[in-house]
């Protein structure tokens, strides 16, 4: 039976970390009913290419984690 979220709230810390990775690695199991949709490979597809043609244009993932972490805490 599924728990309320106020139950589950009432969980420590721990054991409602473990219920999310239970349940995240429950999902990754099923990934055939994760397709991904066209336009998302478009556009993995576009930005492949756009780097190929100019990787001088990236950055380092260092730097873009700053940047995120920046901007957004």
């Amino acid at each position: 039976m599924i728990q309320p979220i106020s139950e589950l709230q009432k969980l420590p810390l721990y054991e409602r970390l473990q219920l999310v990775e239970d349940l995240w690695d429950s999902i990754a199991l099923e990934t055939d009913g994760l397709a991904v949709p066209q336009w998302q490979k478009d556009e993995l597809d576009r930005r492949a290419a756009a780097f190929a043609a100019d990787p001088e244009s990236g950055i380092p993932w260092e730097t873009a984690k700053d940047l995120i972490r920046r901007h957004h805490g």
